[in-house]
């Protein structure tokens, strides 16, 4: 049990800590809209996380088959998300300057934890590469990997609580820089450069693919 609660926690950590556009957007949209809903958000990323864990160790080896030739699509999809809602986000930062709205925590683009949670839920399970990581992870361990119920239990919920714990670390980040850039046009460079990275990221996670 324990060996599986420790392959879990490794695992949920290899796949989260590397950040994205996913990671970019979240720690930016904390930054705008608060604690409350950048962990709505992280715990939407960490839910799919867990959800892939739970796939691969209930047959993640028949699925890569499966989701090879639809790897690259859904990869596309995910990319042309990240670029809209990172653009998106630019839009609202700048017509919230010019009104004045940059001076309060809101910039009116804020998301409820609820619609943070679904929206990072679907944008991270778009991406199937995760579930491919995990498989690739449980077969790597051969004869030692979770055979259990109660094992495979344990490492998805270990993936689970590893990814939960970075990604709200992530949010936290985001909102002590929301705290820290106080005046209007602090918010907005940092809107404006958080838009950006978000889609130079979903433009690498296409072409490095």
């Amino acid at each position: 049990m324990t060996a599986a609660v420790v392959a879990g926690l490794l695992a949920g950590y290899g796949i989260a800590i590397p950040v994205g556009a996913v990671g970019a957007y979240l720690v930016a949209v904390t930054a705008r809209a608060g604690w409350r809903t950048g962990a709505g958000a992280a715990l939407g990323v960490a839910t799919a996380d867990g959800l892939y864990a739970l796939v691969a160790v209930a047959g993640g080896s028949a699925l890569v088959p499966v989701l090879t030739p639809v790897t690259t699509p859904l990869r596309w999809i995910s990319a042309a998300v990240l670029v809209v809602l990172g653009v998106r986000a630019g839009r609202a930062a700048l017509a919230a300057y010019r009104t004045g709205g940059l001076a309060s925590r809101d910039d009116g683009g804020a998301l409820t934890p609820a619609r943070a949670y679904l929206t990072f839920l679907g944008i991270t399970v778009l991406n199937p590469m995760t579930v491919v990581y995990f498989a690739a992870l449980v077969l790597a361990t051969g004869p030692s990997a979770p055979a259990t119920p109660a094992a495979r239990t344990a490492f998805v919920l270990a993936a689970l609580l590893a990814s939960a714990s970075w990604q709200l670390l992530l949010a936290l980040g985001g909102t002590l820089l929301g705290r820290t850039l106080t005046s209007a046009r602090g918010r907005l460079t940092t809107a404006l450069a958080s838009s950006t990275l978000i889609v130079v990221l979903a433009v690498r996670l296409v072409v490095s693919g």
